[in-house]
């Protein structure tokens, strides 16, 4: 899957729904102002429904709304080292 995130959703074998939905995602978070009904129609093409489709423009809205608030408060991103500890404290503490 980071395969596919990273080539835009173009990673052989990944199931067309999911190549058309990030390749539109991608579009939408890098040009917004380009966007128009054109852009839909391959998202149907593959199979996603109106709810789908949906579905998939309020997740991206809601992540990049979060990266830029985090950008603009200067939130650091944990190595994969304190996330793995962190990680292991939640499991055993729990949320508290």
């Amino acid at each position: 899957m980071a395969a596919a995130l990273d080539k835009g959703g173009m990673a052989p074998g990944l199931e067309p729904k999911l190549a058309a939905a990030l390749g539109f995602i991608e579009k939408l978070t890098l040009e917004p102002h380009a966007i128009g009904p054109g852009d839909v129609a391959p998202l149907r093409a593959a199979g996603l429904d109106d709810d789908a489709i949906e579905h998939a423009i309020q997740v991206c809205a809601l992540f990049n709304t979060i990266d830029r608030i985090a950008d603009a408060l200067g939130f650091e991103v944990p190595t994969p080292e304190q996330t793995a500890r962190q990680a292991r404290l939640l499991l055993q503490r729990g949320y508290r």
